[in-house]
């Protein structure tokens, strides 16, 4: 005895509805970057033209030394500003793809198991003891696949938390 087809299709739906979930997720993060991305480098290019304009009326090379020691200040500041709050999306995004994939990890394999489980109880096995190891086989496997699962996003956590941790400088600590 199979899975019911309407088993499959429900697990079927739980995945395509998780994946247009981290796909929308990927899109908003995606934009939110560029959002940062794009008022930086119009800060800059204002910084510039305006730094230009006042560079062009000074006579004393000590004060366009200055001016431009200040400008050059001044952009790194919106730089290393504009790379935290990339760093604080991706963070945020990290942590929300992270519970979306152990979600559906955790979840589709409960799903798998329960089906497997479904179908075996309605083979016709007299013996109790076969059914006794099949069941304590499924009760195996599923807390492997809960141990895989928490494996496997941990190891996500700790993949995704290097660059961002490269990037801003800090050093982060995992459980």
């Amino acid at each position: 005895m199979a899975a019911k087809p309407e088993q499959v299709n429900e697990m079927q739906k739980k995945s395509l509805e998780a994946a247009v979930q981290l796909a929308q997720l990927s899109i908003e993060n995606t934009q939110r970057v560029i959002e940062v991305q794009v008022a930086v480098a119009k800060s800059l290019f204002e910084d510039s033209v305006n730094n230009a304009k006042a560079l062009s009326g000074i006579k004393n090379p000590q004060d366009a030394v200055q001016l431009r020691t200040r400008f050059a200040q001044n952009s790194a500041e919106k730089v290393f500003a504009g790379a935290r709050e990339i760093a604080e999306i991706a963070t945020k995004a990290q942590s929300q793809i992270s519970k979306l994939v152990g979600e559906q990890l955790s979840n589709s394999s409960a799903e798998v198991l329960e089906a497997i489980q479904q179908m075996f109880k309605g083979l016709p096995i007299a013996d109790q003891n076969t059914m006794n190891a099949l069941q304590n086989t499924l009760n195996t496997t599923r807390t492997a696949v809960e141990q895989l699962t928490r494996a496997s996003s941990e190891a996500f956590q700790a993949f995704t938390q290097a660059p961002v941790s490269a990037t801003t400088g800090k050093s982060r600590t995992t459980k």
